[in-house]
């Protein structure tokens, strides 16, 4: 009989039961203690539910531990939701909570027992890990400030939130090929990172004074890494059609044969750009609309620090940066109370897993500021905290070699303690397998897990990647150096590439860092 494949026997598991309906079985599982279907757990990912590393956990600890993905709408939590959060990741949790490049919260150390409590408690206060993964359209990212941003492009809220009610709980689109991307633009500094998105719409405003939205396919970072593609634009109220006619190509005619080939950038790939643009317009009933091509802010420039002035009266907002998402429930408690002291309304995540205040009165914007500041929450950033990325990494992803949480907070301080007057904008990523979860091939300097050699013994380490950057079809990935080094190694040695930087008298460093790999 012949072997199944991998993705055979997920294409399968699909068919055999939907993901949205696994949830009956996790109340069971945590009610009778049963043994876990191997299957199932497959199928967990539908309510954001992945198996741990086990690397951490003691030998004679037997329990399977999970990490849980809560999914939130716009990035956003409010102050009841952040106590709330809070105290699920200090009791079933281990403290543990992480902020995400989709704009989600992840939690570790979740055991099945605890599930339906925890479902529970999030569903009390408006919050839900359904399609927070699996083959289905994830959490739809957005600017974390549009809809109060003075010099936002467009307010595209209400397009984010109907497509959020058109893909959740929507069977028609809960068994894609693979997992599905999209994102929402009204931001003027496009800080959503649209070319490395399934699907995006951003918003433009054109030489005649009116605004569109720029409609790009295709991108995607891990097997997939490619730029996406502007292929025209669309009115505000079209995006819903065309958000639901690109899931169904994608549906009907993505690889479901092989994994590693079904993502929509590979459909595209297959087909060409312009037999994919024929068959959306054939199912649209409309073409889209052609113009100049769009131009978009460098990636160096996207980011929402500092305070600003909200276009509700009275209210400012306040972007700051932390350490590549990692944030603790007890922190995340603390942020409830400070929040709910100064009046402020809720945070939202960012794309880059960092957070903006939102709703904050006009006279407490300092002390509010100082209050995160006391947290470690900094609204006036160094350039190494303010863009530094890191994946879930060794200690719970089972797919890295290499701890990452830990080492980007170590290369910051580094960083911040040798170059305390560096100002240009630098952008680091630091990954624990080839995956690319935390955006190794765009950023300036980006560290993917890899195996190296140390006194002849093999051990977790990195190889460097430089020169990534995203500005349109000015976008590139960066290049593999060859360089590679040890979690020990590597703050001294990204140092070192400061130094030569700096004797070396280059433009900037991303122009010395071309003349590294070409």
């Amino acid at each position: 009989m012949k072997k199944e494949t991998k993705a055979a026997r997920v294409e399968r598991i699909k068919q055999e039961k939907d993901g949205l309906d696994v949830l009956k079985d996790i109340e069971h599982y945590a009610q009778s203690h049963a043994p876990i279907d191997p299957e199932d757990i497959d199928r967990f990912k539908w309510y954001g539910l992945y198996t741990q590393n086990r690397s951490l956990q003691d030998d004679d600890d037997t329990i399977e531990y999970f990490m849980l993905r809560v999914k939130l709408e716009k990035g956003e939590l409010t102050s009841k939701q952040l106590k709330t959060v809070g105290s699920i990741s200090r009791r079933y949790a281990r403290n543990t909570a992480d902020f995400t490049t989709r704009q989600d919260l992840q939690f570790h150390w979740i055991q099945v027992r605890n599930l339906p409590a925890i479902f529970a408690q999030l569903h009390a206060v408006g919050l839900s890990t359904q399609l927070a993964a699996g083959d289905c359209v994830r959490n739809i990212i957005c600017c974390p400030v549009n809809g109060i941003d003075a010099d936002q492009t467009a307010d595209v809220t209400d397009i984010v939130t109907q497509l959020n009610r058109e893909f959740q709980n929507n069977r028609t689109f809960s068994n894609l090929p693979r997992k599905f991307k999209i994102a929402v633009c009204g931001c003027n500094k496009h800080c959503i990172s649209h070319e490395i998105q399934d699907l995006s719409f951003t918003a433009h405003t054109l030489s005649d004074g009116s605004t569109l939205l720029s409609v790009t396919v295709g991108g995607g970072l891990g097997s997939n890494r490619r730029i996406a593609e502007h292929i025209g634009y669309v009115h505000a109220h079209q995006a819903l059609n065309v958000a639901k006619a690109v899931t169904e190509l994608f549906r009907d005619h993505g690889n479901r044969s092989n994994r590693s080939k079904a993502r929509l950038g590979h459909l595209i790939e297959a087909w060409g750009i312009a037999t994919f643009v024929t068959e959306l317009e054939n199912k649209l009933g409309f073409r889209l609309l052609q113009h100049d091509a769009p131009q978009f802010t460098p990636y160096a420039q996207r980011s929402h620090f500092g305070i600003h002035p909200s276009t509700v009266a009275k209210e400012s907002f306040i972007g700051c940066a932390l350490n590549s998402g990692n944030i603790g429930g007890e922190a995340l408690t603390k942020l409830s109370k400070i929040l709910h002291v100064n009046s402020a309304d809720a945070i939202r995540v960012t794309p880059t897993q960092n957070f903006v205040v939102i709703g904050v009165p006009d006279e407490r914007t300092l002390t509010l500021a100082s209050d995160l500041e006391d947290m470690g929450f900094s609204a006036f950033p160094s350039v190494f905290k303010a863009r530094t990325l890191a994946c879930t990494g060794l200690n719970f992803c089972k797919f890295a070699v290499s701890e990452t949480k830990v080492l980007a907070q170590r290369i910051v301080d580094h960083l911040q303690k040798e170059f305390p007057q560096f100002s240009e904008p630098l952008s680091i990523s630091v990954n624990g397998c080839p995956n690319a979860c935390a955006h190794p091939y765009v950023v300036d300097i980006g560290l993917l897990g890899c195996i190296v050699k140390e006194n002849n013994q093999r051990v977790s380490g990195f190889e460097l990647i430089f020169y990534g950057h995203l500005e349109g079809d000015k976008s590139h990935f960066g290049i593999k150096s060859g360089i590679k080094v040890t979690p020990q190694s590597a703050p001294y040695v990204i140092a070192d590439l400061i130094r030569e930087y700096q004797r070396h008298g280059s433009y900037t460093f991303k122009h010395f860092l071309q003349k590294k790999v070409s």
